[in-house]
């Protein structure tokens, strides 16, 4: 006889809630292949992504899928195999990828399987090309700097225009021989 969706065990019921909490609070994931680390490294890892406002979690494949399919975020089922954790957050998830990228390449053990920004699955080369970008921070403050040279310039031109013109006509007062 096939055993009911009601009669799950409570502790199974309870660890696919909590993921389907944790990724419905969350902007991104990242899942990541552990097999082969230390307590010691995943605690590292932990305190890393603390400081950009993400969090690691040891999870199973299967509540992960389901909870993965709840979000509604697809095209990650090819990855959960083998040891998982996945690691999400509200932040800038360029700069999360970033410090996984760091932490993995002095822990080879571990690494990437791919990840979840919005409704854009990546692949591991995805996830590593998002590493590589500028954080949120410095892309706007390069927006903005492009947003106000041409005001900056104009400003420029009027006051080297103004400048020049009193110059004239200092020169003009001084030939004609009185004080400007």
């Amino acid at each position: 006889m096939k055993p009911q969706a009601n009669s799950r065990r409570p502790e199974k019921l309870s660890a696919i809630q909590e993921i389907d909490s944790i990724i419905a609070n969350s902007d991104y994931c990242f899942v990541l292949n552990y097999g082969g680390l230390t307590v010691a490294s995943l605690a590292d890892l932990r305190a890393r992504l603390a400081k950009s406002q993400s969090a690691l979690k040891v999870v199973k494949n299967t509540y992960l899928a389901k909870a993965l399919e709840t979000k509604g975020w697809t095209g990650l089922e090819a990855v959960l195999n083998g040891p998982t954790a996945l690691v999400t957050g509200s932040g800038d998830p360029a700069e999360v990828a970033k410090s996984l990228m760091e932490f993995l390449q002095k822990n080879d053990k571990a690494s990437v399987k791919g990840g979840q920004l919005e409704s854009t699955s990546l692949d591991a080369a995805g996830v590593k090309q998002l590493s590589e970008l500028p954080s949120k921070d410095a892309m706007r403050a390069k927006l903005l700097g492009t947003l106000q040279a041409p005001a900056t310039d104009m400003v420029r031109v009027l006051h080297a225009s103004l400048k020049s013109i009193l110059y004239v006509l200092k020169a003009k007062a001084e030939k004609d021989g009185g004080a400007a």
